[in-house]
């Protein structure tokens, strides 16, 4: 089977562009369907994009950004008390099993209120609930971005039932998590920064993300970049985009990327380190719940376009991530052999 994705040695590493990441206007300017349509072509040819007019409260992102900027200021010591990450809790450098690492530190949470609760008692002793009321806000108004967008999608693709895709999320078993990371200034020699292509160290390394659908909020900072194809060129270029702590920014993850058959593309990027100033993201990862079966919308599979995924569970999935390096392509594992693919029906019919 050939692989889907090349070695990460062969993708230019120095090569940056500004912008070619879309802009879509929530307020929907154009009408729904304008709207929808544009998310896909956006998620289609980019894998991302920039959520403006999104209606999430600027009050959600600045307590939680405030309350988690006070958390990473502590003493090394007590920061650990809320570690080491199982995967949930505080983590720093280390990124999973498998010997990835980057300059950051983080904190893992899971979005259910009992496990919010259960965390904050190692990361605000002397007030859990302010914590957690600050990370159940924040969870609840991104949950309802995620959905929006979701169901947009799903009309944009002509899905028989739009909500599919949000229900997946909105399930009491959902396995969501959100991801807190901060990148403090980069210690990086000049070697780091030949070997990097640029002025700054690797802060977290290129990968795509898992889930469903990644909605990323951060500071003024720059850092996030993604791969993208440049005709012109003829190769995969690395293209910095631009912070905008008003925006969010939208990307597909690999679990979407096989229920539509590989429609929606989960795009591959990475965070270099600043030089100068830290750098405070945090990430909502609308994920499933760990029973639910992962296998290509019917309306996604024909003649044309085979069935690309064999069905797997989220359970399994997570299972094959954690034996795999951060970079690798983990779609790969569940690809479908040329001719050995599936057409529409089959046993799609009852994936929901």
């Amino acid at each position: 089977m050939a692989p889907e994705w090349r070695a990460a040695a062969a993708v230019p590493a120095a090569v940056l562009c500004q912008g070619r990441i879309p802009t879509v206007d929530l307020s929907a300017p154009a009408g729904r369907g304008e709207l929808s349509r544009q998310m896909v072509r956006a998620c289609t040819e980019r894998g991302i994009f920039k959520a403006v007019n999104h209606g999430v409260p600027p009050r959600a992102t600045a307590r939680l950004d405030a309350a988690t900027a006070a958390f990473f200021a502590r003493a090394a010591p007590e920061k650990q008390l809320a570690g080491p990450p199982d995967p949930l809790g505080y983590g720093s450098r280390s990124i999973g099993t498998n010997g990835d690492v980057g300059e950051l530190e983080y904190l893992i949470l899971h979005t259910n209120p009992d496990a919010v609760a259960h965390k904050a008692k190692a990361i605000d002793w002397k007030d859990p609930a302010r914590f957690s009321e600050v990370v159940n806000e924040y969870v609840e108004v991104v949950r309802q971005l995620a959905c929006q967008v979701l169901e947009l999608l799903g009309e944009g693709l002509g899905l028989s039932d739009p909500t599919s895709l949000s229900r997946l999320i909105t399930a009491i078993d959902s396995d969501s998590l959100i991801r807190i990371n901060h990148y403090p200034p980069s210690r990086c020699t000049a070697g780091d920064q030949l070997k990097s292509g640029g002025g700054a160290s690797i802060g977290f390394g290129e990968h795509t993300d898992p889930q469903i659908l990644s909605v990323l909020h951060a500071n003024d900072v720059d850092g996030l970049q993604v791969l993208l194809h440049d005709v012109a060129a003829g190769e995969d270029v690395w293209i910095q985009v631009p912070p905008d702590p008003s925006a969010f920014f939208i990307n597909v993850g690999d679990v979407l990327q096989a229920l539509t058959n590989g429609t929606l593309v989960s795009i591959r990027h990475r965070v270099m380190a600043s030089t100068n100033r830290p750098r405070l993201s945090t990430i909502y990862f609308a994920a499933p719940p760990l029973h639910a079966r992962i296998t290509a919308l019917p309306q996604t599979v024909t003649a044309g376009a085979p069935r690309r995924y064999r069905p797997f569970t989220w359970a399994e999935y997570k299972k094959a991530m954690y034996t795999l390096r951060l970079s690798d392509n983990r779609l790969d594992l569940f690809h479908i052999g040329d001719g050995d693919g599936a057409v529409a029906g089959g046993d799609d019919a009852d994936h929901e």
